[in-house]
C-alpha cells in the first residue's frame, strides 16, 4: 500500500505567506521561511511553495525568499509561480526546489512540459491545474484562478501526463479555503483517468476530512492544505496519528 503524503501550502505575495477562500480576499498569516523551516520539523512529507501572483503580474518569481525557503527546507520541496520556459525551471532548481509545478504557463504552451520531462525528467515536473464547475463542467482556470480559460479540465490533466508530467496537482476553486471537506467528486474524475500520482488540494477543514479523502478515493496519493496547517486547526502530528488509527499508510 502506497504511502500517503501530507502536504502544506505556502502561498507567497510579496514575500509573505497568505490565504483567502475560493482564491480571493488574500489575508497575511506568517513568513514563509519561518513555516517552511516548523514543517520541515514537525511531520510534513513535502512542501509547496506557489509564488500566487507572478503569473497574473507577469513576472518572474522572486527566487531571493525561495533561496532562504529552500534553506531551512530538508523535505522535498515544490515550486510553482511564473514558470514560462525551461529557463524557468532551471532557475528554480538551482534556487533549491524538487520539483518544478507549472500552471499558466502550460497552458499558454503545452510543450513546456514536454520540453521540461525531457531535460529534467518527469518526476521533476508537476502539473498544476486550478479547476470550478462552469455551467456543471470541471473547467480549467488561469492565472491565479482569475481567468476561465474554457479548458475541459479533464482533457487537459489527460493532455498534461502524456506530454510527460509526473505528478498532477488538483486545486478545486469551488472548495478552496471553505474548509468544508475535499472536493471528493472532482478528485475522482481526474484519478479514474490518472496513471501518475494525484495529489487533492482545496476544502480540508479538519482531521477527518483528510480520512474521508483516503477512504473515498483510495489511490490518491496526497493531501495537500494551507490554512488547517498555519493557524494551528490542525498539527501534521495528529493528523497522521488519526489517519494511522483509521488504517491509512502514513509515514509518522
Amino acid at each position: 500500500m502506497i504511502t500517503k503524503r501530507i502536504i502544506p501550502c505556502l502561498d507567497v505575495r510579496d514575500g509573505r505567506v497568505v490565504k483567502g477562500t475560493n482564491f480571493k480576499g488574500l489575508a497575511d498569516v506568517s513568513s514563509p521561511v519561518e513555516l517552511a523551516g516548523y514543517y520541515s520539523e514537525n511531520g510534513a512529507d513535502e512542501l509547496v511553495f506557489y509564488d500566487i501572483t507572478a503569473s497574473y503580474e507577469e513576472r518572474k518569481l522572486f527566487t531571493e525568499i525561495l533561496r532562504e525557503v529552500a534553506s531551512h527546507v530538508f523535505i522535498p520541496l515544490s515550486v510553482g509561480g511564473g514558470i514560462n520556459t525551461v529557463n524557468d525551471f532551471e532557475r528554480v532548481l538551482k534556487c533549491g526546489a524538487d520539483k518544478v509545478s507549472v500552471n499558466s504557463g502550460a497552458i499558454r504552451n503545452p510543450d513546456l512540459i514536454t520540453e521540461a520531462a525531457k531535460l529534467y525528467g518527469s518526476q521533476c515536473v508537476v502539473l498544476s491545474v486550478d479547476i470550478a464547475r462552469v455551467d456543471g463542467k470541471f473547467t480549467v482556470f488561469a492565472k491565479g484562478g482569475r481567468e476561465n480559460t474554457g479548458i475541459d479540465a479533464i482533457d487537459w490533466i489527460k493532455r498534461g501526463q502524456d506530454n510527460g508530467a509526473g505528478e498532477i496537482v488538483v486545486n478545486s476553486i469551488d472548495t478552496d479555503g471553505v474548509k468544508k471537506g475535499f472536493d471528493i467528486e472532482m478528485l475522482q474524475a481526474v484519478e479514474d483517468i490518472a496513471n501518475v500520482p494525484v495529489i487533492a488540494s482545496g476544502g480540508a477543514g479538519s482531521i477527518q476530512d483528510f480520512i474521508d479523502l483516503f477512504k473515498a478515493i483510495p489511490d490518491i496519493d496526497a493531501g495537500l492544505a494551507a490554512s488547517i496547517f498555519h493557524f494551528g486547526e490542525v498539527k501534521i502530528r495528529d493528523l497522521k496519528l488519526a489517519m494511522k488509527e483509521a488504517g491509512i499508510n502514513v509515514r509518522i
